[in-house]
């Protein structure tokens, strides 16, 4: 590949991504003069030239090097470049099975930080706890490392053995040995619990086919003969907006479900379209594992009074982000907004609080039968500010 080339198919690749952050920046932040970047190119143009050991030199490479380093200096933890491979990997945890151990990871006070290991993986049996901070993987470092950086180390071949140094909430160091495996997430289970009246839906991720697997497991019951709902968010890292929205309006019937803002359209607003199923009793369960499209979700029922939140302090990540595809396979993928619930409260770095807090020594699930059991007969929406105080 000659140097004009080369450097075409820079621009090809780098221009929109420019264009696109001059876009955003419309708003006064500042502006971006045409040779800013002449300088990169001159750059690599010396490395071509110089570099004792030619051999070494990728164009392909470099180029995808360049376009880390643009975004990578946002210090944004979710905002990420992803090359053709990284892109793969990012699509294949969307599609319910890969393999690895099972973490969901963000960057916490620049540490990679553990959102929640995913419920029935080997992260979850080998005692990954949400909020652990990740210190090494197999002895190296996690200093300055990548979102994609961590998950490509810790994602590997079936059978194989990564070790993690995690400090726990407590200060506690560990080192934890995991064994990779086939990481299989179905998206929702179902069951029928408190003697079969009450109907249980565990949520563990919020992919392309949450809301009919949702609808497949509400039609799996008797809604007319149960006294109430439980939709379990436990650990659950989130996953698609739109997913999120639909998943809502399962249980709003009219309202806002959500509000985001971003520098293209300021304040957008989604509301419910009403939803089909009886306005039982709900409680909605959630805990520090649970973060984005699930705090989105327990925050529209909450603030609609379709139900009450059980359980502890969400993880607290109120941003979402956008995918932009390019032609040869790579994607950026950049922090776009930040969204509040109906009551326009921050989820950002704060989480949703829940109604009634769980202590250590007790059941999330009995403590909502038996808030389900106390408001039996009563059809949603309620004041539950009112009603909280009926708590068990």
């Amino acid at each position: 590949m000659n140097n004009r080339t080369m450097w075409r198919k820079f621009l090809l690749l780098l221009v929109p991504m420019l264009l696109l952050l001059m876009t955003w920046g419309a708003g006064g932040v500042q502006e971006t003069s045409d040779d800013l970047f002449a300088p990169v190119y001159q750059i690599y143009q010396y490395i071509k030239s110089y570099f004792y050991e030619p051999e070494r030199i990728d164009d392909q490479q470099a180029l995808y090097g360049a376009m880390k380093g643009v975004v990578q200096h946002l210090d944004d933890p979710y905002s990420e470049f992803l090359d053709p491979d990284d892109r793969q990997r990012f699509d294949e945890t969307l599609q319910g099975e890969f393999s690895g151990v099972g973490i969901e990871l963000s960057i916490v006070d620049d540490v990679i930080t553990v959102i929640t290991p995913l419920v029935g993986t080997p992260a979850e049996a080998a005692g990954v706890l949400p909020r652990d901070q990740i210190l090494s993987i197999d002895g190296e470092s996690t200093e300055g490392m990548t979102l994609t950086d961590a998950a490509v180390r810790i994602r590997g071949e079936i059978g194989t053995t990564v070790t993690l140094t995690v400090r726990h909430d407590d200060g506690m160091i560990e080192e934890i040995a995991i064994v990779r495996d086939t990481i299989v997430l179905d998206p929702v289970g179902s069951d029928l619990i408190a003697d079969g009246t009450i109907g249980y839906i565990r949520l563990y991720r919020f992919e392309e086919d949450s809301t009919t697997e949702l609808d497949r497991a509400l039609s799996s019951f008797d809604l007319e003969s149960l006294t109430g709902l439980v939709l379990d968010l436990r650990n659950n890292p989130g996953g698609l907006l739109h997913e999120a929205i639909s998943v809502s309006s399962r249980f709003v019937d009219d309202g806002v479900l959500l509000i985001t803002e971003d520098r293209l359209s300021d304040e957008k607003k989604y509301y419910a379209r009403g939803n089909r199923i009886p306005n039982l009793p709900l409680v909605v369960l959630i805990n520090r594992g649970s973060a984005s499209a699930s705090e989105i979700t327990a925050g529209a029922i909450r603030d609609n009074d379709m139900g009450i939140l059980i359980g502890e302090t969400s993880f607290g990540k109120g941003v979402y982000q956008q995918l932009i595809e390019f032609p040869d396979g790579s994607a950026l993928k950049i922090t776009a907004g930040e969204y509040f619930t109906p009551d326009r409260k921050i989820v950002d770095e704060v989480g949703l609080t829940p109604d009634i807090v769980v202590e250590e020594e007790q059941d999330p699930i009995e403590v909502a039968i038996e808030w389900i059991r106390l408001h039996a007969g009563v059809m949603m929406p309620i004041d539950l500010d009112a009603e909280t105080a009926r708590a068990p």
